[in-house]
C-alpha cells in the first residue's frame, strides 16, 4: 500500500508531521466545519478543487482544497473524534488521492507508510487477504507512540523557529534541522487555540525495533531478499511500482527500508499471481506450469512424428519441394493435432460436473420464488456462469449437451421446473455472450428439446 507524503504540517494540526516544516494555515476556515473547507476550493478560478466526505465508521470527516493564494499546493484535513485533526500541506494533484486513502481508519501515516488507527500502529500493507478483501493488517513490532510531550524537554527554544508562509513555500526544500525548536514554537501557538488537545495526546511520531538502523536495509539486500538485480528494483521504483513498498528512511541519500518491510514485500511478491505461477513452473527454461509443459511435450512429439518421421512430410523440407502450399498444408495439419487433442488438455468430464453445479447454483438463487410466483421465467443465470455454458457447448458439444440434460433433470427433481422452461432460460442466458450465433444456439438447443410423445 503506497501513501502520499505530506509536505509540511498546518500550523493547527494536532499531529505534527517529524521533520517537516509548519506553515501557517490561518487563511483557511479549518474551524468551521468540512464544508467551509471545500467550499474554498469550489472556486471559479481555474484549476481549483474541493472535496469533503464524511467517516461513518468513525464519525469523523476528512477534506481537502486547493490553496486559494497558490493553486500549485492543497490542503488535506482529517478530523476524527477524540484525536483531533491533522491538517498536511501538499502539491495540489496530491489531495484527492491521500483523500480516497483516507476512507478507512487510518489516522497517521509515518515512516514510509506505517501508520496508527489511535490504537495500534501497523506496517505498510502489502500482502493481500483474500477473505477480507484488503492487505493483512501486520501490528509493528513493541510500537510505541511519540508524542509531542515526549519530544518537548525544555531545550527547544521557539525564538530560533518561524513559521512559513504558502506563497513563499518550496515543496522541494528539505525540513529544519531544529525541528524541535520548532515543534515548541507551534506547542506555543497552541496555547490561544480552544479546545486544543493535550500535548501528551498530540501523536508525533512511532518508536520501534524495526525502525532501528540495525534493522534498515538498503536497494542491494532489498533486491536480493526479492530475487531481483538492484537495477531492476531501482527501475520499479523510478517507474512509480506501486508493488515497491516506499522506504523507511533516507540515510546519506539513499533509501533505507525496514527489514519487517521488506520481508512482507517479499511475501507479497510470493503471492501475487506471477509468484505463484514461479513456484508451480516446472523448473525449465520455458517457466511453464506443470500442465503446460506436459502439453508442450506431448505436441513437441505428435509435431516431431508429423515434420521427420513421416517420409512424406520430410521431403517437403528439399528446397525444391518448399512453397506457400506445401508448409500451409503441414501447418493445418499441425493444428488438427492440436485440435482433435483438446479432451486430452482439458479434463472435460470434470468439468463438465462443474459447469452443472454452477448452473444449478444460480438456479438456486430464484427456484424458490420463481415457484412460489407460478412463473419459471424468473429464473436467472449469471453471466460468468453463462460464459462458460458457452465454452463448453462451442469446445465440447458432445459432453455439454450430457451436462445440460443432467440440469434439466435435477430442475425437475429439485423444484419442478419442466424441461422446456430451463432450456428457455438457457437459451436466454447463453444469448446474452455472443459467441454462439443464432443459428448454432436454435440448432443445438432443438436437439435438447423434450420428445414430444405422439399418439
Amino acid at each position: 500500500m503506497s501513501h502520499v507524503l505530506p509536505l509540511a504540517n498546518g500550523l493547527r494540526t494536532d499531529h505534527p508531521v517529524p521533520g517537516l516544516p509548519f506553515v501557517d494555515d490561518s487563511h483557511l476556515p479549518l474551524d468551521e466545519g468540512p464544508e467551509a473547507i471545500e467550499a474554498v476550493g469550489r472556486h471559479e478560478a481555474s484549476g481549483m478543487w474541493g472535496r469533503f466526505d464524511k467517516n461513518r465508521a468513525d464519525g469523523g470527516w476528512r477534506a481537502f482544497t486547493t490553496d486559494p493564494k497558490q493553486d500549485s499546493l492543497g490542503w488535506s484535513v482529517r478530523y476524527r473524534p477524540g484525536h483531533g485533526r491533522t491538517v498536511l500541506l501538499m502539491r495540489d494533484g496530491d489531495t484527492s488521492l491521500l483523500h480516497s486513502q483516507w476512507t478507512g481508519d487510518e489516522l497517521l501515516f509515518r515512516a514510509g507508510g506505517y501508520w496508527w488507527n489511535g490504537e495500534t500502529w501497523y506496517r505498510p500493507g502489502q500482502v493481500w487477504d483474500p477473505i477480507a478483501q484488503d492487505y493483512e493488517r501486520r501490528k509493528a513490532r513493541m510500537a510505541v507512540t511519540v508524542t509531542a510531550s515526549d519530544m518537548l524537554d525544555g531545550r527547544a527554544d521557539p525564538a530560533r523557529a518561524y513559521v512559513g508562509k504558502v506563497l513563499t513555500f518550496d515543496p522541494d526544500e528539505t525540513g529544519p534541522d531544529n525541528w524541535l525548536d520548532h515543534l515548541a514554537l507551534w506547542a506555543e501557538r497552541r496555547q490561544e487555540q480552544e479546545n486544543a488537545l493535550e500535548l501528551e495526546r498530540c501523536v508525533v511520531d512511532l518508536s520501534s525495533p524495526e525502525l532501528t538502523g540495525a534493522q534498515l536495509i538498503g536497494a542491494p539486500e532489498m533486491a536480493e531478499l526479492g530475487g531481483i538485480s538492484a537495477s531492476t528494483l531501482r527501475a520499479y521504483i523510478s517507474r512509480g511500482n506501486s508493488e515497491v513498498p516506499r522506504p523507511q528512511a533516507v540515510v546519506g541519500g539513499r533509501d533505507q527500508w525496514a527489514r519487517a518491510v521488506a520481508d512482507d514485500w517479499v511475501e507479497a511478491r510470493q503471492r501475487s499471481y506471477e509468484g505463484v505461477g514461479a513456484a508451480m513452473s516446472a523448473g525449465d527454461r520455458d517457466s511453464l506450469s506443470p500442465g503446460a509443459a506436459e502439453v508442450r511435450d506431448r505436441f513437441a512429439a505428435d509435431f516431431q512424428h508429423t515434420l521427420f518421421d513421416r517420409p512424406d512430410v520430410r521431403k517437403r523440407w528439399v528446397l525444391r519441394q518448399r512453397n506457400k502450399e506445401s508448409v500451409a498444408e503441414i501447418a493445418g495439419e499441425l493444428s488438427w493435432s492440436v485440435a482433435a487433442s483438446l479432451d486430452r488438455i482439458i479434463p472435460t468430464e470434470g468439468l463438465g460436473a462443474v459447469v452443472q453445479r454452477a448452473v444449478m447454483a444460480d438456479l438456486g438463487d430464484y427456484a424458490e420464488e420463481a415457484k412460489e410466483k407460478g412463473s419459471w421465467n424468473l429464473l436467472n443465470m449469471t453471466l460468468p456462469v453463462g460464459k462458460m455454458l458457452v465454452w463448453f457447448i462451442r469446445y465440447f458439444p458432445g459432453a455439454a449437451y450430457a451436462a445440460i440434460g443432467e440440469i434439466q433433470r435435477q430442475a425437475n427433481a429439485e423444484w419442478g421446473v419442466p424441461a422446456t422452461d430451463t432450456l428457455r432460460v438457457l437459451r436466454r442466458g447463453l444469448s446474452l455472450d455472443g459467441k454462439l450465433t443464432d443459428e448454432q444456439r436454435e440448432t443445438y438447443f432443438a436437439l435438447l428439446e423434450p420428445h414430444k410423445a405422439t399418439d
